[in-house]
């Protein structure tokens, strides 16, 4: 998802990215004055330096995320609501700030940082590795810690994108989900459904040389709509079957575009990502005004532009703008690396397969060509692929194409012998699903 308050994303250079308070959001809550520290921004060229500085880090690309998000259960009775106490009885020491604000939320063993969504679900978001043999090792070793603690008050992680036994019902209250669900709550219903009951598996890319970023940028976005039809897991929620491969996507789609549409489009392959960027991050209206107290609403339609041209009382700060980006959730979100975020959670060891494949897929220059050129026809088709998933053909034939692509290249990740087998068959399954669709 995308909500929360607690610092989500790998920890790249350092530090911990500031994606989504979770998938809904950044840092510990501060609600006093020292908030507001950071260069005064007054114009929107200087707010689209700071952006271009922050969100496309060029480089060699070497290093992989991976961001993992499951509904939390009762063991014995999956459909019982799960209560903060619970939570925090079983995650301790990890317990993120938002669950309790006296916690140290120690990482994990492996590094990895536990986060709660405002529905109580939970994520793992790891940091990035130069190897994804290290990094699947380092998060199966976290995924295992967190099962176990979990286990010790009867909880389990859930199997899908989308909470398949419970209506949506909040768990953690925050005045950053206050602001949030009242902004949400004007586009209708999708907005608690995605707060409250979602779970999505980001996978993290290094944005590349900057001879290779427009590329690597157009193909991450390119190959999302059929790889969510390959790798749909939600389409039942609350007891019911929703209709849709992807429930979990069509309450993205539902919420506010200005915030959820992708950023690139189809015949936009040469188009400036970092331009791209700043103009959709200007455009988006404010979901969170921090102020003291418990109300964070800002007035409605009040866009980051408009606050730059004197909207508000005073004058917005890099922090605010960086708070703002916190607030974006299209499928692919520049944070200096790439999070593509259009995966819906998978259930057990299956996470390591969309990881496996888009690894493959961004191996090398050739790989992104030859995968965008797979993709680029059904690019557009997000909505499709929600709905039907491998039920409509011609993503189908993209998803069997962009499969049997990684297959080729998988060997290049150099995974331990059992692991590669594992993934490999793994692959191979949803590879002959996909090539079983009508054509």
């Amino acid at each position: 998802m995308d909500a929360p308050d607690d610092v989500g994303g790998p920890v790249y250079g350092g530090t911990v990215s500031r994606s989504r308070q979770t998938e809904r959001g950044p840092r510990p809550l501060v609600t006093s004055p020292e908030l507001d520290r950071g260069g005064i921004l007054r114009e929107s060229a200087a707010a689209g330096r700071h952006l271009a500085r922050i969100c496309f880090k060029t480089g060699p690309p070497t290093l992989t995320g991976v961001e993992l998000e499951w509904t939390v259960h009762d063991a014995a009775d999956p459909a019982r609501p799960v209560d903060p106490a619970r939570l925090r009885a079983a995650l301790g020491r990890h317990s993120p700030a938002t669950l309790d604000a006296t916690s140290p939320a120690e990482p994990l063993r492996h590094g990895g940082v536990v986060t709660l969504e405002p529905g109580g679900q939970l994520e793992i978001s790891t940091p990035p590795r130069p190897s994804v043999a290290a990094l699947i090792q380092a998060t199966e070793a976290d995924i295992a810690q967190v099962t176990d603690l979990l286990a010790a008050v009867g909880l389990i992680l859930g199997r899908s994108g989308i909470d398949p036994h419970r209506r949506p019902r909040p768990v953690l209250e925050t005045p950053r989900y206050r602001a949030m669900r009242g902004a949400f709550d004007r586009h209708g219903p999708a907005g608690r459904t995605m707060m409250y009951s979602t779970a999505g598996l980001q996978v993290c890319l290094d944005a590349g040389e900057p001879d290779q970023v427009a590329a690597r940028w157009a193909a991450a976005h390119a190959v999302g709509p059929p790889l969510l039809a390959v790798f749909a897991s939600a389409s039942r929620h609350a007891g019911r079957r929703t209709g849709w491969a992807s429930a979990r996507m069509a309450t993205w789609l539902a919420i506010d575009p200005a915030r959820t549409r992708p950023v690139w489009t189809p015949g936009g392959a040469d188009e400036d990502p970092t331009a791209s960027w700043i103009r959709y991050v200007l455009a988006a209206p404010l979901l969170c005004l921090r102020r003291q107290g418990p109300d964070w609403a800002p007035p409605p339609d009040v866009t980051f532009a408009d606050w730059l041209d004197g909207a508000l009382p005073r004058p917005p700060t890099t922090d605010d703008l960086d708070y703002h980006v916190s607030t974006l959730f299209p499928p692919v979100r520049p944070r200096g690396y790439l999070e593509l975020r259009y995966l819906d959670a998978q259930p057990d060891r299956d996470w390591r397969l969309p990881l496996a494949v888009l690894a493959a897929l961004f191996t090398d220059p050739g790989t992104v060509r030859g995968a965008y050129t797979i993709a680029a026809p059904v690019a557009h088709r997000w909505s499709v692929a929600a709905r039907h998933g491998l039920a409509d053909p011609a993503l189908a034939a993209a998803g069997a194409a962009l499969l049997d692509l990684a297959l080729t290249t998988l060997a290049r990740l150099d995974l331990p012998a059992s692991v590669y087998d594992e993934i490999h068959r793994g692959v191979r399954r949803r590879l002959a699903a996909a090539e079983r669709r009508p054509r």
